[in-house]
């Protein structure tokens, strides 16, 4: 299991993938359905979509 948070290095992030098992250690588990990267100027946005329909949101 990854644990997906703001402390989590960037290499960590880039090499999650579809079907990994994710959590961001509170009340958000489950496996990665989808992710998107983009990036608003100021930081790079991850956002994890899992299976249950929840999101995990890390900024860098």
């Amino acid at each position: 299991m990854i644990r997906l948070n703001n402390d989590t290095p960037n290499d960590i992030l880039q090499d999650v993938k579809i079907g990994d098992m994710v959590t961001d250690t509170f009340s958000k588990t489950g496996l990665v359905e989808n992710i998107e990267i983009s990036d608003d100027g100021l930081y790079r946005v991850y956002e994890f979509h899992l299976v249950t329909g929840r999101t995990i949101t890390v900024k860098k």
